[in-house]
C-alpha cells in the first residue's frame, strides 16, 4: 500500500496500521525483511510535533522510533533496523560537497532545537547538546515541517543532524553528507502497553524482531 492508503483492498482483511515520519523507507524495509505482504498494511506518517498522538487515539497499531522511549504507556520491541547518521544543508554550504564529515566539524555552524510536543530525551540523541569532544552544538533554529527546514537550509548555513532515511524526501537543493562519527540510530517499533493486538499485528511484530538487521557497529 502507499503511504497515504487507510484502507486495505477489496476482499482483503483489516490491514495493519504503521505509523512513520516523513518517508517510509524504514517500514517498507522491515515489512519486506520479514516476508509479508505490504499490501496487508497501511502506513500512516504522524507529525513530528505530536508523534504519539495517533499510536493513543487508536489510529495505528505501532510505530516506528529511533533510540527507545520513556514513555510509561508505549512499549518499544527490540531493534529491527539501523538508520545512518547524516549532515542535512543546502546545497551550497560549504560541507556539503563532502562526502563525509564529523559532527565535531557539524558543531562549527547552527542547528535545529527541539520541535515543540517531541521528547527531549529523544532530540538528545537526534541533535545532542555537545559533541564527543565537549563542544556545545547550537540549537536555535526551529523545526516544524521539512519545507520550512528546506527553506532554512537553503537560506543559511544552518545544518541538521539527521538519517539517511530522510534523504528520500529532500529536494534537489539540499543535500544529505555522512556524518562518520555518530553510530547509526537504532530503529524499533512501538505500540500501546497492555493494548489488545490484532493477530496480523502480533505476527507481524514477531516477524519483524525474527528478521532485525545486526547491529552494524557492535562495538559502540
Amino acid at each position: 500500500m502507499t503511504a497515504t492508503d487507510s484502507t486495505a483492498p477489496a476482499g482483503s482483511s483489516t490491514p495493519v496500521r504503521l505509523g512513520f515520519h516523513e518517508t517510509p523507507h524504514l517500514v517498507t524495509g522491515i515489512i519486506a525483511r520479514a516476508g509479508l505482504d505490504p499490501w496487508d498494511f497501511a502506513l500512516v506518517p504522524y507529525d513530528v510535533r505530536e508523534p504519539f498522538r495517533l499510536l493513543r487515539s487508536g489510529d495505528v497499531d505501532a510505530m516506528v522510533v529511533k533510540y527507545g522511549l520513556r514513555e510509561p504507556d508505549i512499549t518499544v520491541g527490540p531493534p529491527v533496523g539501523w538508520d545512518e547518521r547524516v549532515l542535512v544543508v543546502g546545497a551550497g554550504h560549504p560541507l556539503a560537497s563532502r562526502a563525509g564529515v564529523s559532527v565535531e566539524e557539524a558543531a562549527l555552524y547552527d542547528a535545529f532545537a527541539q520541535p515543540e510536543g517531541f521528547p527531549g530525551y529523544v532530540w538528545d540523541r537526534v541533535v545532542p547538546p555537545r559533541t564527543p569532544a565537549g563542544t556545545p552544538i547550537r540549537r536555535v533554529h526551529a523545526l516544524t515541517t521539512v519545507d520550512a527546514l528546506v527553506r532554512t537550509l537553503t537560506s543559511t548555513q544552518a545544518v541538521h543532524l539527521s538519517f539517511r532515511s530522510v534523504e528520500a524526501a529532500l529536494p534537489p537543493q539540499v543535500k544529505a553528507v555522512s556524518v562518520e562519527d555518530l553510530p547509526s540510530a537504532p530503529v524499533s517499533l512501538a505500540w500501546l502497553s497492555g493494548s489488545h493486538q490484532p493477530g496480523p499485528v502480533r505476527d507481524f511484530l514477531r516477524a519483524a524482531a525474527a528478521a532485525a538487521v545486526p547491529d552494524p557497529d557492535p562495538a559502540r
